[in-house]
């Protein structure tokens, strides 16, 4: 072994020293009850799905989501792994290489029940899925360049790449990820302590934005306007509130709920209806209380960071993570419209499961620490007000760390 490298056995001791474990174990908790909702869901979805000259096994989704799972966690430790220079690399390159493939999509995309999301090279993938880790770290990346020079147009950067990236995704159409990036765009914006009247300005255009696509986008129009309307019985959103509240407190029981059988993406999009009917609302309570303590656990990771990019990439992945799981949260309530948005880490997914693992890997990676140094700075509790106000780090400078006795 050369002098001064490390074995692979002291770089994992190095790692599981650094990680965040309490954060690794609640999303394993995540993933774990999941994995029972999709055999849950799984006869649901099969018998929606099988023809006459095919008929697939009850278990069929089941036992893909176990496969991809397998993947999707295997990416998730390796990627954690990274040094976060590296997971800085990563994320640049996955946001060039992903908003490069979105000009592909209305060329050669797949098309969907309706939306032309789909890029098939080999395997059948979202490219806008893959670009939402790249986006958080690559918007991280341009806007600490102002801890190097203030007067950097950072805020006009990022709101050109926000507005191409919501161009690319409303031709597929996807007005849902649209919104979420957005959202994540703010988030990300108003932590960088970019001046409080050009943001006001900024967020005044996206607002005059939305309300034009209202009246010039119809997917939007349509889908806003059956919501406010109250729908119908067989509208989805309806089937996935009714199904939601038919099991009560504590549920029917696994493998006894009826109205799973009407709900079309059981498995995928109204998973957690498919919970609320066969485990109660009160497993829905300890799922959103588990992707709560995932958003405090993070922000409390953050609370001393210096370093100016790895307090907006963790605050931008996080933001994903929460938003995404916010919105699908509202339609099964039937507070929002229907965005075919999946639930993460709880869902069937494929390619999506992956790239949602990689969001998290790249969100351990960035927020690992060395348990033995202190930060002399408060990071995002200064950002927030808490805490005496102290300098922040650019990702190139210098920590500015003390060993605790």
């Amino acid at each position: 072994m050369p002098k001064g490298k490390l074995s692979r056995w002291s770089e994992l001791k190095i790692w599981w020293r650094e990680i965040d474990r309490v954060l690794l174990l609640l999303v394993l908790l995540l993933m774990s009850f999941g994995t029972i909702a999709v055999a849950a869901a799984s006869p649901a979805s099969a018998d929606r799905l099988s023809t006459s000259s095919e008929t697939l096994d009850p278990l069929y989704f089941f036992y893909r989501h176990l496969a991809w799972q397998v993947l999707a966690l295997g990416t998730l430790l390796g990627i954690s792994m990274l040094a976060r220079e590296n997971a800085r690399r990563l994320g640049i390159v996955l946001a060039a290489g992903m908003t490069g493939l979105l000009f592909l999509v209305p060329l050669i995309g797949v098309e969907i029940n309706g939306a032309r999301r789909w890029i098939n090279l080999g395997m059948q993938f979202q490219p806008s899925e893959f670009l939402k880790p790249g986006f958080a770290v690559a918007m991280a990346w341009i806007l600490s360049w102002r801890m190097r020079d203030p007067n950097l147009p950072v805020l006009g950067i990022v709101t050109a790449y926000l507005a191409l990236i919501a161009a690319l995704m409303m031709m597929q159409p996807n007005f849902g990820g649209t919104i979420l990036f957005g959202g994540v765009w703010f988030v990300m914006v108003v932590l960088s302590g970019v001046d409080v009247k050009r943001l006001g300005a900024v967020v005044g255009g996206g607002i005059a934005g939305l309300t034009a696509t209202y009246f010039l986008y119809d997917n939007a129009r349509h889908r806003i306007d059956a919501f406010l309307g109250g729908g119908t019985a067989f509208d989805q959103v309806d089937l996935a509130s009714r199904t939601l509240l038919a099991g009560g407190w504590t549920g029917a029981g696994y493998g006894l709920g009826i109205r799973k059988m009407s709900l079309p993406e059981a498995h995928t999009d109204y998973i957690l209806s498919v919970i609320g009917e066969e485990f109660g609302l009160i497993a829905c309570g300890l799922i959103v209380l588990l992707y709560l303590a995932i958003v405090v656990r993070v922000l409390m990771r953050l609370i001393d960071e210096e370093d100016l990019f790895a307090l907006l990439a963790g605050a931008g992945l996080i933001a994903l993570l929460g938003g995404q799981a916010f919105i699908n949260i509202l339609v099964n309530l039937q507070l929002f419209p229907s965005k075919g948005m999946t639930l993460p880490l709880v869902s069937y997914g494929g390619s999506s499961t992956i790239a949602i693992c990689l969001n998290v890997g790249l969100m351990l990676a960035i927020t690992r620490r060395n348990p033995f140094l202190k930060s002399k700075t408060r990071g995002l509790g200064d950002r927030l007000g808490i805490g005496q106000t102290a300098p922040m780090k650019n990702h190139t400078g210098s920590a500015r760390r003390e060993i605790q006795p």
